[in-house]
C-alpha cells in the first residue's frame, strides 16, 4: 500500500517536513499551499529535495472556491487555476485537490457546476493535472460526498475525479453504501483521519481535533475496506489538523503517523472476507492476542531505601538480586513482580528489561526517540514486561510499526528478552508467559509464592503532545482496546484519563494527561510549575484489611483520607457502620456499582511514583474512579506540605 502524508500534518518548515516523512519512511507527501509559499527555496528546489530524499510529491492543495459561481468570478477562477497548474508543472506534480466551495458559491444549479467542472478538466488537460473534487463536510452546496461524485460522474472528464476523506465523509455520520459506486480509477485521492467523538462545529472539530487512525473514535478499517473493493490502487494519505501535532517533534509524528496506516493496512487485511484481489497492496502484520497479564515492573530509584521500605510494607518479599548485576533486586507478592534497579551508580543497566538509550550511548538511537523524554534521576517508572503468547512475533510486530527497539546487554546464560520504548520514554518488553514462573526470574533466585496478588493495573502519566501516539502505540502493539476517556478533577485542573485494557482485564493501563503536562519532555510526574503528577502501581490483593493492617505493622504512612469523604460515601451507599469505621480508621476508599465492590488505599509518592492496593469484590471493573478526586487533592496537600 502507498503510503502518502499531508504537510499541514506536521510540525516545522516544508524541507523538516520532507526530511521527516522520508525518514519515517513515507512514500510520498502532499504539499500543503502554505508551506511552500512560506519556503525560501523556490518550488524547483522543492521537487529536487524531494527527488533526492525519495517522497513523492503525491498532491497539492487546496485549491478553494471555485465552482457555482457567475461568469464573471468563474474567468478569474480559471485564471488562478492555471497559474497553480503551471507550479504544479515547476514542480513535477500531477494531482491537485479542489475543495467544494464554501465561500463565493452563488449558484446551487448541477449544470452550472458541472459545466465549470467540465471546463476546469479541458485546462488541466493541457498541463497534465488531475482533478481531485471533495465535498468540504461544510460546504456551501456541496457538502457529501455522494453528491460530489455525482457532479463527476456527470462532467464525465477524465481529468476530474473525486477525492474521498474519511473526516468529511464520518463527521456528517453520511452512509458509506454509495462508496461501491465509485470506480477505483475515479477516486483520484484518499486523504484518512481519525477523530474523537465531539459534539462541536464540524469546522472548529476539523481545524483542531483531528488525528491519525487509531487515535480517534471512528472505523476506518471499515472505511478503508470499502474504498479498497472499489479498485482504487493510488496513495493512502493522512491529512490531520491538530493543534497538538504542530507543536510536536516532526520526526516523531511522521513515525507515528506511520504507524496509524500499517496498523490499518494490516486490520483491512485481517478484516477483508471476499477473495476478490485489491490493488491496494495490502499487507498484513505478525498477529498478536492480547497480553495474558502484566509479568513484571520495573522502577528505578536513586532512594532505595525509601522505595524498597515502602515495597516490603505492602507485603513484598524479597527474592534476591540479580546474579551479574548486584544493584538490580526483584520483589514478589503472589504473581506482582517488580523489579528495582539503583541508579546511584552512573550508567548503571537494568536487569529486567533493557538500558536506556542515553544510559548506554548507542548512536543508532536518533534524538527523536521516546527515551529522550526520560528523566535520568528520581524514583521512576522504568519499565513493563507483558506476558504475551509469542514474543518473538511481537517484537516483529513492534519494529515492523517502527517503534524503536531497547539497547540490552545480557549474559550468554540469561533470558532473551527484547523490547521497545514507549512514547513516554518508558520500556515495554515482551516475555512469553505461561501462566507459571518466567525464567527470567531464576536469575534472582526463587522464592515460591502463592498468595492471590498480581498486578491489578498500571496508572501512567503522559506527556500532552504524545498522548494520542500513546493509545495506538499500546492499540498497534498489544492489541489492546481504548476504553472512553473521562476527566477527573485535580486541585490544578482536569485530568484527562484513558484506559487501555485487554477484553479479560487481565490487563488495564490509564493513561493520565494532567492540566500541566503541556511540554514534551515528561519528569516522570514534573510539570513545568512544579506539581507533580505521578504514576502508580496498583496491587491486587483478597483481603484489604489484612494488608493494611501488616502494612500499618511495618510502619507504613497511608495517603490520608479526609474525614468529609467518609461522611459523604455513608450517604451515598448503605454500608453499615462498623465496616465504615473500618474503612475510615486505614484511610480506605470504597465504591461499588451494580457488579461488585471495590477497597482500596494508597501510598505516599516517592519520586514520581507510589502504590495502590485493591480489593475487588466480585464482579467489579472499574478503578473507583469517584474517588480519585480524593486522592489527587490528598496528594496536592502532601505535596505542598513536603
Amino acid at each position: 500500500m502507498r503510503t502518502s502524508i499531508a504537510t499541514v500534518c506536521l510540525s516545522g518548515t516544508l524541507e523538516e517536513k520532507l526530511q521527516a516523512a522520508a525518514t519515517a519512511g513515507f512514500d510520498g507527501v502532499e504539499i500543503f499551499e502554505q508551506d511552500l509559499i512560506v519556503s525560501p527555496n523556490s518550488p524547483e528546489s522543492i521537487a529536487a529535495l524531494a527527488a533526492e530524499l525519495g517522497p513523492s510529491l503525491d498532491l497539492y492543495q487546496p485549491f478553494r472556491d471555485f465552482e457555482g459561481v457567475d461568469d464573471e468570478q468563474f474567468a478569474a477562477n480559471l485564471a488562478r487555476a492555471e497559474a497553480k497548474f503551471q507550479l504544479m508543472k515547476r514542480m513535477g506534480m500531477t494531482t491537485i485537490l479542489l475543495c467544494s466551495n464554501v465561500a463565493t458559491a452563488t449558484i446551487d444549479d448541477d449544470e452550472v457546476v458541472v459545466d465549470q467542472l467540465r471546463r476546469l478538466g479541458d485546462l488541466a488537460e493541457k498541463y497534465d493535472v488531475d482533478v481531485a473534487y471533495e465535498a468540504l463536510a461544510w460546504g456551501r452546496f456541496v457538502s457529501e460526498y455522494a453528491r460530489a461524485w455525482d457532479l463527476v460522474k456527470a462532467a464525465d472528464h477524465p481529468r476530474i475525479g473525486t477525492c474521498l476523506d474519511s473526516f468529511h465523509i464520518l463527521s456528517r455520520g453520511t452512509d458509506l453504501s454509495r462508496i461501491a459506486e465509485i470506480p477505483g480509477e475515479k477516486i483520484f485521492f484518499l486523504q484518512l483521519a481519525d477523530a474523537p467523538a465531539l459534539s462541536m462545529d464540524v469546522l472548529s472539530w476539523s481545524r483542531h481535533h483531528r488525528v491519525f487512525p487509531g487515535e480517534g473514535a471512528w472505523d476506518l478499517t471499515d472505511f478503508l475496506t470499502r474504498v479498497a473493493e472499489t479498485g482504487y490502487a493510488g496513495p493512502v494519505s493522512l491529512e490531520v489538523f491538530n493543534d497538538s501535532f504542530r507543536q510536536a517533534d516532526t520526526r516523531r509524528t511522521a513515525v507515528d503517523g506511520l504507524r496509524s496506516l500499517r496498523w490499518l493496512e494490516a486490520n483491512v487485511t485481517a478484516a477483508r472476507t471476499g477473495s476478490d484481489p485489491v490493488r491496494l497492496d495490502l499487507q498484513p502484520l505478525p498477529h498478536v492476542s492480547e497480553p495474558r497479564g502484566i509479568d513484571y515492573v520495573e522502577l528505578s530509584t536513586d532512594a532505595l531505601g525509601a522505595l524498597t521500605r515502602q515495597i516490603h510494607q505492602l507485603g513484598f518479599r524479597f527474592v534476591g538480586f540479580h546474579r551479574t548485576k548486584p544493584h538490580v533486586q526483584l520483589w514478589r507478592r503472589g504473581q506482582a513482580r517488580i523489579v528495582v534497579t539503583e541508579t546511584t551508580e552512573p550508567g548503571v543497566e537494568s536487569a529486567g528489561p533493557a538500558v536506556d538509550s542515553a544510559e548506554s550511548g548507542d548512536p543508532s538511537v536518533e534524538p527523536a526517540s521516546p527515551a529522550a523524554d526520560f528523566a535520568e534521576s528520581g524514583t521512576r517508572l522504568r519499565g513493563i514486561g507483558f506476558a504475551v503468547d509469542e514474543a518473538d512475533a511481537a517484537m516483529e510486530r513492534a519494529l515492523l510499526l517502527s517503534a524503536t527497539e531497547v539497547p540490552r546487554d545480557q549474559a550468554h546464560d540469561e533470558e532473551v528478552l527484547r523490547g521497545v520504548f514507549a512514547p513516554d520514554g518508558s520500556e515495554v518488553f515482551f516475555a512469553n508467559g505461561t501462566g507459571e514462573d518466567p525464567q527470567w526470574t531464576d536469575e534472582f533466585g526463587n522464592v515460591p509464592d502463592d498468595r492471590q496478588s498480581a498486578i491489578d493495573h498500571i496508572n501512567l502519566a503522559q506527556p500532552a503532545h504524545h498522548y494520542d501516539e500513546a493509545v495506538l502505540f499500546y492499540t498497534s502493539l498489544l492489541a489492546l482496546t481504548a476504553l472512553p476517556s473521562q476527566d477527573v478533577p485535580s486541585p490544578t485542573g482536569l485530568v484527562r484519563s484513558q484506559v487501555m485494557s485487554s477484553v479479560d482485564g487481565a490487563v488495564r493501563m490509564p493513561l493520565n494527561v494532567s492540566p500541566d503536562h503541556s511540554t514534551n519532555a515528561l519528569s516522570r510526574g514534573a510539570g513545568s510549575s512544579g506539581e507533580t503528577y505521578p504514576e502508580h502501581v496498583a496491587i491486587a490483593c483478597d483481603d484489604i484489611f489484612t494488608a493494611a493492617t501488616t502494612a500499618v505493622a511495618r510502619g507504613l504512612k497511608f495517603l490520608a483520607v479526609p474525614q468529609n469523604y467518609y461522611e459523604d460515601l455513608a450517604a451515598r451507599f448503605d454500608i453499615a457502620p462498623e465496616l465504615l469505621d473500618r474503612l475510615r480508621e486505614h484511610n480506605i476508599l470504597y465504591d461499588r456499582d451494580d457488579s461488585g465492590e471495590f477497597l482500596h488505599f494508597y501510598t505516599s509518592t516517592i519520586g514520581s511514583v507510589f502504590f495502590e492496593m485493591v480489593e475487588r469484590r466480585t464482579g467489579y471493573h472499574g478503578f473507583g474512579a469517584p474517588n480519585a478526586p480524593v486522592r489527587l487533592a490528598a496528594q496536592h496537600r502532601r505535596n505542598k506540605e513536603s
